[in-house]
């Protein structure tokens, strides 16, 4: 629609969301530089903008594990990642029911609802090499027709490639890649994905389905960033991105896992002018490979720097990476340490108003309003659940913290200075 000069509801939607003309984010999506994943059949959805001129995204993946978790409590993860303002949310739900467990996350879901495809697709073989090549395809369009917005798949993995990934120290990480990967050796074969790349494109074009590039050969530790496995798909992954917008298919481009803080703009940049700044959607990164139960931090700190250097949208990390599946908890934590890293992101890139939530904060905490600062915090719930902690009685007459106390509250005392300074 956007490359025929038409602006959809969803592009007007976008661009008020974002302070942006309709015709500016018209022009961004046919340019390929933003995508609005907006399945026409998923008629709860409130339509958001991922790109480089757009306020930066942030993902919460969340869904059931062969070993644990239900419907319910997936469900109720759903509620967290809309409550504590996920953008998007991926279902990588794996094993046998997962297609009602989608459709109820699609019917409630209001923000767009990801999935990767061919965890469906290897449901029920006890052998990869038993997937057939419709399989793959089957699932895709299964999936689409229900009303999923973006689907991740690792097209970009091919067979060439598997002897440099098995020089790593820990080879495939990602789920979804090793899947394919296997595929291609036990059948010594091409990956199918890959090989029926037009089909996939004819379903996603139907169902206005955004394909989310995976990388299925991203670095699971610090030592395997930024190696030739990496860099040769991205490789692909940029000429399978031209492949789309000459189908009029949305996509964007799936990024590092693990990566030292130094590495992280170069891969940003690489990125972008391989694959001509098609939106770049990353996993953390993780900066540092020692900090289980505390990887939402480290994967914090590499999302900052990588939305500051032009990522449209980061995945988030919850403390239980490299651990077991999150919690509730775990998802809330996840979800604002992203949010923060977005946030500082945008105000670093000079955004329209990207601070002017904090130069509120700072007058609400001149004047000592609580209840202002409670409601302008990432996360309200948990401002005030602290405070409460120390001031029992609740917000009236606290005109200082408990940290300073009374008598040695600077914020008070400076107040008292410009009066005198006068």
């Amino acid at each position: 629609m956007a490359r025929r000069g038409a602006i959809s509801p969803a592009m007007q939607t976008v661009a008020r969301k974002e302070g942006l003309g309709a015709v500016f984010v018209r022009d961004e999506v046919a340019r390929g530089r933003m995508v609005i994943p907006a399945n026409i059949r998923h008629a709860s959805l409130d339509p958001v903008g991922i790109g480089i001129y757009a306020t930066c995204k942030v993902n919460a993946n969340i869904g059931r594990s062969p070993e644990r978790s239900d419907d319910a409590v997936e469900l109720e993860k759903l509620r967290a990642c809309i409550e504590y303002g996920a953008d998007a949310v991926m279902d990588l739900s794996v094993g046998e029911g997962t297609d009602e467990l989608r459709r109820k996350m699609i019917e409630a879901c209001t923000a767009p609802l990801g999935t990767v495809p061919v965890y469906q697709a290897a449901t029920g073989v006890e052998e990869i090499g038993q997937i057939e090549p419709d399989d793959f395809i089957q699932a895709i369009a299964q999936q689409a027709e229900q009303g999923v917005d973006f689907m991740t798949v690792h097209c970009g993995l091919l067979r060439r490639m598997l002897p440099l990934a098995c020089k790593r120290k820990m080879g495939i990480v990602s789920r979804g890649g090793a899947i394919v990967a296997r595929w291609m050796a036990e059948r010594n074969a091409e990956n199918p994905y890959f090989a029926r790349f037009d089909d996939l494109l004819e379903i996603c074009r139907q169902y206005d389905v955004t394909l989310s590039l995976g990388d299925g050969l991203r670095p699971g530790c610090l030592a395997d960033a930024s190696d030739e496995a990496q860099f040769a798909e991205l490789d692909i992954l940029g000429e399978l991105a031209q492949w789309c917008w000459d189908a009029n298919v949305q996509v964007m481009i799936e990024g590092p896992g693990h990566v030292p803080l130094d590495q992280i703009p170069m891969n940003v940049e690489r990125q972008m002018k391989v694959c001509k700044e098609a939106p770049f959607y990353v996993l953390g990164p993780v900066v540092c490979d020692i900090a289980p139960g505390y990887d939402h931090i480290s994967g914090a700190i590499g999302s900052a720097v990588a939305a500051m250097a032009g990522a449209a949208m980061l995945c988030y990390v919850t403390p239980k990476e490299h651990l077991g599946l999150p919690d509730i908890e775990d998802v809330r934590a996840g979800i604002i340490a992203s949010r923060i890293a977005a946030h500082a992101a945008d105000v670093a890139r000079h955004r329209p108003g990207a601070r002017d939530r904090d130069d509120a904060m700072s007058d609400a905490r001149m004047k000592f309003d609580w209840e202002q600062q409670f409601a302008l915090s990432l996360d309200s719930r948990r401002a005030r659940e602290y405070f409460l902690q120390h001031n029992p009685q609740g917000v009236a007459g606290r005109h200082h913290c408990s940290m300073c106390g009374e008598q040695f509250c600077a914020v008070r005392a400076s107040a008292e200075l410009k009066e005198r300074v006068k």
